[in-house]
C-alpha cells in the first residue's frame, strides 16, 4: 500500500484543471438565461439621502429591475445580516447599528450601495445605473481613531463600538510597580485590502419558493443561515453552493449584503440574477484587514525577564459592523497577545472606533497577526532599550518545555511548545554566524543591510467540529464529502491522499464534495488554519465508523468471528481464512448483497481543544541608501506545524502567507484623503507584491506534535503572515540603525526609507 500519511508530498490533482483552465469559478457556473445586476455605489464618505430619482433607469434598454432601501422595504425585506458582538469590559454587548443591505437615509463610506440594476445585459445594467440621480447632502465624515468626531449611528456614542479587556489588570499594575525596567513602544498597523485573484460575487435562483445562492466564498451553512433570516425561509429553502474559489484570505468568509440583495431579485423577476464585482468595486467595497495602534509595555526585572505587559489597542472598524469585525482586535487578538513568553500578569484593554471608511474583519491571520507584531516589534524594541541581543532576549523569555500544558494569561491552554529547539533550528536555516559577513559585503558596497527575527505562535480558530460523509457509488467511485472549503490550499489533494492511504481505495477512484448546503449536512467552512486539522479528524471518525460497519457483515462472508476480524494493510483479514477482501471488494459484495446501509458511512467529530501552530522566521534585507529602496534578501521560515500531511502543501501555505505579510511590509496599504475618498482604489495605486519583491523563501518543519488531535497537526494556512510582518520590519529598522535612523513603519516604501535616511543625515549633519 502507498503512503501519503507522513509528510509526504504529491502532486495536486486540482491544479490540472486550473492550469488548462477547466476550473469552474462563479462566472463559469451562473445559468446561462440569468440576468445581470450592478450596483450603484456611494461617492462620498458622508451624507444624508435626500432622494433617489432611478426613473430614466427603470425606463432604460433592457432594464427589468431597479432596487432601492425603499423598494426592499416595500417588499418586506427589512432584516438585516447578523454581526457578532463583543463583551464589553463592564459586561454589555458592543454596539449594534443596524448595516442595511442599500443605503438608507443615509451613506457612510464610499462604496457602500445604493440601488441596483437588473438587465438583460451587463452593459445595459451599467448605462443605466449611470442615470440614476442622487441627492446627498454631505456631512463631515469621521476618520479619526480614537473617540468623538461626527457621530455615525446613535447606537454609539463618540463612535465606539466595543470597550473590551481581558487579563489581570491589578497584577500586572503590580508587576510594573516592582519592574526594574519598563519598555513602551506604539505600533502602528496599516490598512490593507485583501485582493484574493476572483472577486466576490453570486447568482441566485429560486424554484418556486427554494433559493439556489451561489456564491464565491468560503463556507455554505453561515451563509445559509443569514439568508433565511434576511429573506424570511425556513433554512431547508436555502440551498447555498460555492464552486472553484479563486482566493479567499479571510475577507471571504463572512456575509456581504449584496448576497440578499440579488436574492431578492431574482425572487421579485422570477429569473436567475448574477452579479460579479470589478477589481475596483471590491477595493472599494470588499472588508480591509488590520488598520490599528496599539502601545505596547513591557517590564523587565533586573534579570531581563518579563514580568508584566500591557497592550492598548485602538481599532477601526469602518462605518458598519462587519459579521466578525468587532472580534478581531478584541477576543482574537487576545488568544495569543502574550506569545511565547512565560509572562506571569498581563492585560489586554482594545476599542474599536466607527469611521467612514470600508468596514474591517478578517485578513489573512484575523487579529493573530496584529498581535505578535506587536509584542515582536516590543520585543526587539526593548532589547535595543536594554542593551542586548534580540535573540538571547527571547530565549531567556521563552515557555520552558516542561511547563506545558500552558496557561496563558488571557484564559487560553497551549498544549505543547519546544520553542528553543526552534529557534536553534532556525539559526542555522538561516546561517547566523553568516550574516556579519554578509553585512561587510553590502557595506563594501554602500549598501545598508538588516537581520529581523520573529518568533510567533498563533491559534487556529473556528468551529473544533467537523463532519464527514464517505459514499461507496454504483460507478465504482468513492465520495468524500467534506464540511470545510477549499479556496486554492489543495484540500482535494490531501483528503484524497490521506483517505487513499487509510484504506487502500485508489486514489483516482475518490472524488472530494464540499461547498453544497443539500449534499452536506453541516460544516464549518476555511477560515483560522482549522481544515485539514478539524477535517482530517473527522475523516477520521468517519473511517473508524465505516470499518466498524462493515466488520460484521464480512465476518459473515468469510464465516470467522467478529471479533478476530482485523482490518490491517488495506484490507480484512482473520486467521485461518485466506481471503482478505479490500475496501472496495467489501463495497461490492454489499451491493450485491443489496445491503445499501454499508454504502454510506458519516461521523462527526471534535477537536479536544485548539493546537498552536509557531515558529521562528528570520528576514534579513538590503537598502540602497541613495534611494531607499528595500530589497528582501533572505527570507527563512522554521516552523513548528506538528506533523505534516504533505509537506509541499504545507510550504506552499507558508510562501503564500510570507508573501501577504511581505506585501504588508513593503508596498500595500490602504489610504483615504480627508473627505473619506479611498486614494488606492486600483493597482495603479495600490502596490501589491510583484515576483522581484521576493527572494527564494527557505521553510524548515521542526514539528513538536500536538495533543490535541489524533494526526499531531496544528495548522499552517495563516502562519507565513503571522511571522512575516514583525520579521520584515525588525530587519528594515535593524538596517536604518546602521545609518543612524530610527523609526519607520508599513508599508516602508522607498520614498518613506529614503526620508528616514535623510532625517538622520540631517540630524548628524
Amino acid at each position: 500500500m502507498t503512503k501519503f500519511g507522513e509528510s509526504q508530498p504529491a502532486g495536486r490533482v486540482e491544479d490540472r484543471r486550473f492550469l488548462t483552465g477547466a476550473g469552474r469559478y462563479l462566472e463559469d457556473t451562473a445559468p446561462v438565461d440569468a440576468l445581470r445586476a450592478v450596483f450603484l455605489r456611494a461617492p462620498v464618505a458622508h451624507g444624508e439621502i435626500r432622494a433617489i430619482d432611478a426613473q430614466r433607469a427603470r425606463d432604460a434598454p433592457g432594464v427589468r429591475l431597479v432596487l432601492t432601501a425603499q423598494d426592499l422595504a416595500e417588499a418586506g425585506l427589512t432584516e438585516e445580516i447578523q454581526p457578532t458582538l463583543v463583551t464589553n469590559r463592564d459586561g454589555s454587548k458592543g454596539a449594534a447599528p443596524g448595516r442595511p443591505l442599500l443605503a438608507r437615509g443615509r451613506v457612510r463610506f464610499v462604496g457602500e450601495a445604493v440601488a441596483m440594476v437588473v438587465a438583460d445585459t451587463l452593459e445595459q445594467a451599467r448605462d443605466a445605473a449611470e442615470l440614476i440621480e442622487l441627492d446627498i447632502d454631505d456631512l463631515d465624515p469621521y476618520l479619526g481613531l480614537a473617540p468623538g468626531g461626527p457621530q455615525l449611528h446613535p447606537e454609539a456614542p463618540d463612535n465606539i463600538a466595543f470597550d473590551f479587556a481581558i487579563g489581570d489588570a491589578e497584577a500586572t499594575a503590580a508587576a510594573f510597580a516592582r519592574a526594574a525596567h519598563h519598555v513602551t513602544l506604539e505600533v502602528p498597523d496599516n490598512r490593507v485590502i485583501a485582493n484574493p485573484m476572483e472577486p466576490r460575487g453570486a447568482w441566485a435562483h429560486w424554484d418556486g419558493s427554494r433559493l439556489h445562492l451561489c456564491l464565491s466564498a468560503q463556507g455554505v451553512w453561515g451563509h445559509k443561515v443569514q439568508a433565511a433570516h434576511i429573506l424570511g425561509l425556513d433554512p431547508q429553502a436555502v440551498q447555498v453552493t460555492i464552486p472553484d474559489v479563486g482566493g479567499g484570505f479571510g475577507t471571504k468568509a463572512m456575509s456581504y449584503p449584496e448576497y440578499f440583495v440579488v436574492a431578492q431579485a431574482a425572487r421579485m423577476l422570477g429569473r436567475p440574477v448574477r452579479w460579479h464585482a470589478e477589481r475596483g468595486e471590491t477595493m472599494l467595497s470588499d472588508n480591509s484587514g488590520r488598520d490599528l495602534v496599539s502601545t505596547a509595555e513591557l517590564a523587565f526585572d533586573a534579570d531581563h525577564r518579563i514580568i508584566g505587559y500591557r497592550v492598548r489597542n485602538i481599532s477601526n472598524l469602518g462605518a458598519y459592523n462587519s459579521q466578525f469585525g468587532q472580534n478581531m482586535q478584541s477576543l482574537l487578538f487576545s488568544r495569543v497577545f502574550t506569545g511565547v513568553y512565560d509572562i506571569p500578569a498581563a492585560h489586554l484593554e482594545a476599542q474599536g472606533i466607527f469611521t467612514n471608511t470600508t468596514p474591517v474583519d478578517a485578513y489573512r491571520g484575523a487579529g493573530r497577526p496584529e498581535a505578535i507584531y506587536v509584542l515582536e516589534r516590543a520585543m526587539d524594541h526593548a532589547a535595543q532599550v536594554l542593551g542586548t541581543d534580540p535573540w538571547a532576549l527571547r530565549r531567556r523569555n521563552f515557555i520552558a518545555p516542561d511547563a506545558f500544558p500552558y496557561a496563558t494569561p488571557a484564559g487560553e491552554s497551549y498544549d505543547v511548545g519546544d520553542f528553543a529547539r526552534v529557534l536553534d533550528r532556525a539559526a542555522r536555516e538561516a546561517d547566523m554566524d553568516g550574516f556579519a559577513a554578509r553585512q561587510a559585503e553590502s557595506r563594501a558596497r554602500g549598501m545598508l543591510r538588516g537581520r529581523g527575527l520573529c518568533y510567533y505562535i498563533e491559534a487556529i480558530m473556528g468551529d473544533p467540529s467537523e463532519s464527514a460523509r464517505i459514499v461507496f457509488e454504483d460507478d465504482g467511485t468513492v465520495s468524500l464529502f467534506v464540511g470545510t472549503q477549499s479556496n486554492g490550499q489543495g484540500h482535494e489533494t490531501v483528503y484524497a491522499r490521506f483517505l487513499a492511504d487509510r484504506l487502500a481505495i485508489p486514489f483516482e477512484a475518490i472524488r472530494v464534495i464540499q461547498g453544497d448546503s443539500d449534499r452536506i449536512a453541516k460544516g464549518g467552512g476555511t477560515g483560522g488554519s482549522r481544515s485539514v486539522t478539524v477535517q482530517s479528524t473527522a475523516n477520521i471518525a468517519t473511517i473508524d465508523t465505516l470499518i466498524a460497519a462493515f466488520t460484521p457483515f464480512i465476518a459473515d462472508e468469510l464465516e470467522v468471528d467478529p471479533d478476530t476480524l482485523a482490518f490491517e494493510d488495506g484490507a480484512f483479514r482473520a486467521p485461518g481464512s485466506n481471503r482478505a477482501p479490500s475496501v472496495m471488494e467489501a463495497a461490492g459484495l454489499a451491493r450485491a448483497r443489496g445491503r445499501e446501509d454499508l454504502l454510506s458511512h458519516a461521523a462527526e467529530a471534535k477537536l479536544a481543544g485548539r493546537s498552536f501552530p509557531n515558529g521562528a522566521h528570520v528576514a534579513e534585507v538590503e537598502i540602497d541608501p541613495d534611494t531607499g529602496a528595500v530589497t528582501l534578501d533572505r527570507y527563512t521560515a522554521t516552523d513548528d506545524f506538528g506533523n505534516l500531511l504533505d509537506a509541499t502543501l504545507v510550504a506552499g501555505q507558508v510562501h503564500g502567507g510570507v508573501a501577504q505579510g511581505v506585501g504588508q511590509a513593503l508596498t500595500e496599504h490602504s489610504v483615504h484623503d480627508e473627505t473619506g475618498q479611498l486614494l488606492t482604489a486600483s493597482f495603479m495605486d495600490y502596490a501589491m507584491p510583484r515576483a522581484d519583491t521576493l527572494p527564494m523563501i527557505r521553510f524548515a518543519s521542526e514539528p513538536v506534535p500536538s495533543v490535541m488531535n489524533p494526526l499531531g497537526m496544528k495548522g499552517c494556512g495563516e502562519a507565513g503572515t503571522v511571522g512575516a510582518l514583525a520579521a520584515v520590519t525588525n530587519a528594515v529598522r535593524s538596517a536604518l540603525r546602521e545609518a543612524g535612523a530610527e523609526g519607520g513603519e508599513m508599508p516602508f516604501t522607498p520614498v518613506r526609507v529614503w526620508q528616514q535616511l535623510e532625517d538622520a543625515r540631517a540630524e548628524h549633519a
